[in-house]
């Protein structure tokens, strides 16, 4: 049985308690980079999977604006669901993505090459701030 995605969120780290639950830190649905250097030095996917069972590939990627660029792609993740009663929470690690354009991106999920999930991430370039001088 074919599990349904029951989430799909990007932040900015996960940490997992020694009892088993995850932490995100700083969840995010857009980006603001600097304009002369638009690279993002991290950003964590966490997807949970839920109400399947058996073993299956996930593979994720995030698209550039034009919806045909990869920017970043992820490693295949294998997830074994022994039961329907069973979850899966997957957490993969994009480090040092190239955000060239602004403009909405696209974070894709498939599973066994068949896609579940699309979703927007807006990405801004922005031009550093500058330090305003005292004033005499």
């Amino acid at each position: 049985m074919i599990p349904d995605l029951q989430s799909s969120l990007l932040c900015d780290d996960v940490r997992q308690e020694r009892n088993g639950k995850f932490m995100l830190i700083g969840i995010f649905e857009g980006l603001a980079l600097p304009a002369k250097q638009p690279v993002c030095p991290r950003i964590c996917l966490v997807n949970r999977w839920c109400m399947g069972e058996g073993t299956f590939t996930q593979k994720t990627r995030i698209i550039a604006p034009d919806e045909v660029t990869p920017v970043a792609e992820g490693q295949s993740v294998e997830i074994t669901l022994p039961d329907t009663k069973r979850m899966a929470t997957t957490v993969e690690m994009f480090i040092n993505i190239p955000f060239k354009q602004e403009g909405t991106h696209w974070v894709e999920v498939s599973l066994d090459q068949k896609m579940r999930m699309r979703y927007p991430l807006h990405v801004k370039h922005v031009e550093p701030q500058q330090q305003q001088q005292p004033q005499q």
